[in-house]
């Protein structure tokens, strides 16, 4: 039996501590760091990711700004919001949840926000900056996704790595992260000869493909670490509703893997403390703070 990496545990650590971090920085440095969440339209999705994330800066003390615009907002209406966000002082972090609606392009209000305040680290600013290994602001996913291996494996160098997905939001980056950690990295995808195989060569493998149980036990090295970054919802029909699941085979990887991340409870958590990791981060960088 593989062991279960707690990804919900790591999280309400690292938000322990920033928690601590924002209230040195009100207390000692006048700096309250701030995030601007924008929501257009009524997606229930996301809607709950941006009540969670609200929550969450509740919690840490984080102030945040929410934004909620109608569905019919034009892409120059949401721009504007954007440019007054990017041009006050007090707002340290931009995040507008996706997806947004069809009249609007992801691509335009990405890159409008300041890369600086950028906190989901989209901008094609930070992008560049990640690939070059540069600082910069880091994918909140596939940043806690190296946080939880790194807190269970140590050092990363030298391990062969495999990310299944190549979006832009979590395979890629987390290739380069990989990379940075002299890590030998193959991107597998769709298209992929052979994937089962390739697959078999990782001892680090991160499923990105949003496919309910696409990685199947037999594709897993046995002892390698698993992260799954899939959010599946399926109908269970022997529990008569809907649960969530990942893109791994779970049952069946677990009995092969040494560590694994289960869904829900493993990388999701992460992605909201990472988040909130950025804002603050963001927040020293502007104030000049190391």
């Amino acid at each position: 039996m593989s062991k279960l990496i707690d990804g919900k545990a790591f999280a309400d650590r690292l938000c322990d501590k920033l928690a601590d971090e924002v209230a040195s920085l009100k207390q000692d440095k006048q700096l309250s760091p701030c995030i601007a969440v924008v929501l257009v339209g009524e997606d229930p999705a996301s809607a709950t990711y941006v009540g969670a994330k609200v929550r969450r800066c509740a919690q840490l003390g984080i102030d945040s700004r929410s934004h909620h615009l109608d569905d019919t907002t034009s892409e120059a209406e949401l721009l504007s919001l954007i440019d007054d966000l990017n041009n006050d002082p007090e707002v340290h972090g931009i995040l507008v949840q996706l997806p947004v609606p069809k009249q609007i392009n992801s691509d335009a209000v990405i890159n409008a926000i300041s890369p600086d305040k950028d906190v989901d680290g989209f901008h094609i600013s930070n992008v560049g900056a990640l690939s070059v290994g540069q600082n910069n602001m880091v994918p909140c996913t596939p940043l806690g996704s190296l946080m939880l291996l790194q807190d269970e494996l140590g050092d990363l160098s030298g391990k062969n790595a495999v990310v299944v997905g190549r979006s832009n939001i979590v395979g890629k980056p987390m290739a380069a992260l990989l990379l940075q950690q002299s890590c030998t990295v193959t991107i597998a995808h769709s298209r992929t000869q052979d994937l089962p195989e390739v697959c078999r060569g990782a001892d680090i493998l991160v499923a990105a493909v949003g496919i309910p149980h696409f990685i199947q036990g037999d594709w897993i090295k046995p002892g390698a670490t698993v992260i799954d970054v899939g959010i599946n919802r399926i109908y269970d029909e022997a529990l008569e509703k809907n649960r969530l699941v990942g893109d791994v085979d779970f049952d069946a990887a677990k009995e092969v893997a040494g560590a694994i991340t289960p869904v829900p409870g493993g990388v999701g958590p992460m992605t909201i403390a990472c988040l909130m990791y950025n804002t603050v981060r963001a927040a020293k960088n502007q104030a000049g703070i190391a």
